[in-house]
């Protein structure tokens, strides 16, 4: 799409191209920059909407070598953005790529999700954003102005928000854009990048991010188009695919590890202690239910989710204690489980160090399952030779025991969601033409209401309001007829054989047609968006 690019404000061009630009977007660096921050931040530089530059007579000799640079300035940064459109991008730190020890770092818990959006998109380069973070992934889905420097923009905020080194992160994160980007959040919501392959919680952590960017400045169109899809794509892999059924989920795969790791005559005799009542915590007490423990102690902030629970498994004895009296169940305890969203460790050193050794009938090892992220176990804890101590990356040698049957599942899978990323592609594609969709409705909307002002002003002013609606009715219908035809030809959605050229074709001869081209660049509009938000 032809757009304009001099209309820039002083302020706008030295905050996005000056700060921002490499060296290699300038024709001569050490010649031009000097000439352009002159031109920004003269004595008397102004950059008016008709483009004209209002300078003193004494820099009248100068001018034309600083419009110039300006102009270069122009093609190689600001057309690199209007020639394209954003991109949407995943920086992400997995289980499959990342330890725990990191992860932990990185998570954002639920409630500061909207603070997160609200920060990444106060960024240069970023227009949306979102946040899924859980036991197994760090994700941040993004739309940015320019691949390049809105990954490192995010990069440099993931490193100041987590304390760790931008190089560390590096060495684990993964990139991927826009196609890529549309499969892996698909393939994530199916099921088929969790640790437990087919697992169903993260269909629901997928829905919990697009219920909490509801309303959030930065969850916007694309990002929750994308998110909703997503929740498509899983719900229909689930329901065609079966690959769900017979999956372990991270509270069964801990449920199993334990049982493992205990002695086979002693599984249904070891004493059970769940901290935190939660979703995961209530999966570990339904799973520890299943394989046939009758008695387990949970603690928990308070008692409501338990005494639920309780109504839930009525054959079981479930046995609540507060916070307070952690340590003193953990004393009692043969396996302790972890799920709560702590962001300091329950369990240090100090705190289990003088504990009572457990019976040798169980083991003589107490063991502690943390399946949180951030962990609620300290790793200092493995120092100590009566303690063994598992957390979630330990649940892979439980997965991969069943995994043959549903990797069979999960190629089928594949084909639903390449089918369902090109439908989101398409659907993508035809945003490009919403802003002409609108102009050209407006252009006749406005045609309509004169025309009709006009029809009403002969007819008097003692007409019969059902003779006026009749008349309003009819100059709308008659409209509505005749943008029907442009309208479906300016939709590039995916039901019909017509491409994403002729689509952008048929735009522009309508914005030929009907004069419904902007003046104003497609950059600009965002960056005055986004200065706005700002203030």
């Amino acid at each position: 799409m032809a757009v304009s690019t001099t209309s820039f404000s002083g302020v706008k061009l030295e905050a996005t191209f000056l700060k921002s630009s490499p060296a290699s977007s300038w024709a001569s660096p050490s010649s031009q920059l000097p000439i352009l921050r002159k031109l920004i931040r003269g004595k008397k530089p102004l950059i008016q909407r008709g483009v004209r530059c209002e300078v003193a007579a004494s820099d009248a000799l100068v001018q034309t070598d600083k419009l110039s640079a300006l102009e270069q300035l122009k093609t190689s940064a600001a057309d690199r953005y209007t020639k394209e459109r954003s991109s949407i991008v995943v920086i992400g730190l997995s289980v499959h790529t990342t330890p725990v020890e990191m992860r932990e770092k990185l998570a954002i818990p639920e409630a500061e999700w909207p603070r997160a959006i609200g920060e990444l998109c106060s960024l240069n380069h970023i227009e949306e954003a979102a946040v899924l973070s859980t036991c197994n992934r760090m994700e941040i889905y993004l739309v940015a102005l320019s691949q390049h420097r809105g990954v490192k923009e995010v990069t440099e905020w993931m490193s100041k928000t987590s304390g760790i080194p931008v190089s560390e992160l590096c060495q684990h994160r993964f990139l991927l854009y826009n196609k890529d980007a549309t499969q892996h959040i698909f393939e994530v919501s199916a099921g088929l990048d969790s640790l437990v392959l087919g697992e169903g919680q993260i269909l629901a952590q997928v829905k919990q991010v697009v219920k909490v960017g509801q309303g959030v400045m930065g969850f916007g169109r694309n990002i929750s188009g994308l998110f909703k899809h997503a929740i498509t794509v899983g719900k229909r892999v689930r329901t065609e695919t079966n690959i769900a059924a017979g999956a372990v989920s991270v509270s069964s795969a801990a449920v199993e590890l334990a049982l493992m790791k205990l002695p086979d005559s002693s599984n249904a005799t070891a004493k059970m202690l769940v901290v935190g009542a939660g979703k995961m915590g209530k999966l570990v007490i339904k799973h520890l239910a299943a394989k046939g423990c009758t008695q387990m102690v949970v603690v928990n902030r308070t008692e409501e989710r338990v005494a639920a629970i309780r109504e839930e498994l009525k054959g079981v004895e479930i046995i609540y204690k507060p916070l307070t009296e952690m340590l003193t169940c953990a004393a009692e305890a043969d396996v302790v489980f972890t799920s709560t969203a702590s962001e300091t460790p329950l369990f240090l050193k100090e705190h289990v160090k003088d504990l009572p050794s457990v019976g040798p009938e169980v083991g003589g090892l107490r063991l502690f399952i943390d399946i949180s992220v951030p962990r609620n176990v300290g790793s200092c804890i493995t120092d100590l030779e009566n303690v063994r101590v598992y957390n979630v990356d330990d649940l892979k040698e439980v997965v991969a025991a069943n995994k043959e049957d549903r990797l069979r599942k999960a190629m089928e899978a594949q084909a639903i969601i390449a089918e369902e990323s090109k439908q989101f592609e398409a659907w993508r594609d035809s945003l490009e033409t919403v802003p002409t969709i609108k102009k050209l409705r407006a252009y006749a909307e406005r045609i309509r209401m004169a025309e009709l002002e006009k029809c009403l002003s002969k007819m008097g002013d003692d007409i019969p309001k059902k003779t006026r609606k009749a008349v309003e009715d009819l100059s709308r219908g008659i409209v509505n007829k005749l943008l029907h035809g442009p309208m479906q030809h300016l939709r590039c959605d995916g039901s019909d054989s017509r491409t994403l050229s002729e689509t952008l074709e048929n735009m522009h001869a309508l914005n030929r047609m009907f004069s419904l081209d902007t003046e104003i660049s497609v950059l600009e509009q965002k960056l005055r968006a986004k200065v706005e938000n700002q203030k």
